[in-house]
């Protein structure tokens, strides 16, 4: 998802254009996650990236778009940028830990 917000709109408040944006980004989000892994990958991941437009939008975690979000509007900003891509990973085993260990 590559996307400019507007945050203003002839028939919604902006708090209910915010609700509004955070649940289409919410069912992208679910969307993506649904989908097959490729082989000998555990789990999706995102690649985010947020800002007032597309050339200066700097990278974010995907548990912190909401505050961005809540903070662009704060700003009262026009519109904002968001680019979320997802990527197959796999998990890091935990450094000291052992399989055997744990049977």
């Amino acid at each position: 998802m590559k996307k400019t917000f507007a945050l203003s709109h002839d028939k919604h408040q902006p708090a209910r254009l915010v609700d509004l944006i955070k649940h289409e980004i919410k069912k992208y989000l679910n969307r993506e996650r649904r989908k097959n892994l490729p082989q000998g990958t555990d789990y999706w991941t995102f690649d985010c990236r947020f800002g007032a437009s597309k050339d200066v939008a700097e990278k974010v975690f995907t548990s912190e778009i909401n505050k961005h979000i809540d903070a662009a509007l704060a700003a009262q900003w026009p519109s904002f940028y968001i680019e979320i891509l997802a990527r197959a990973a796999n998990h890091q085993p935990r450094a000291g830990f052992d399989a055997d260990d744990n049977e």
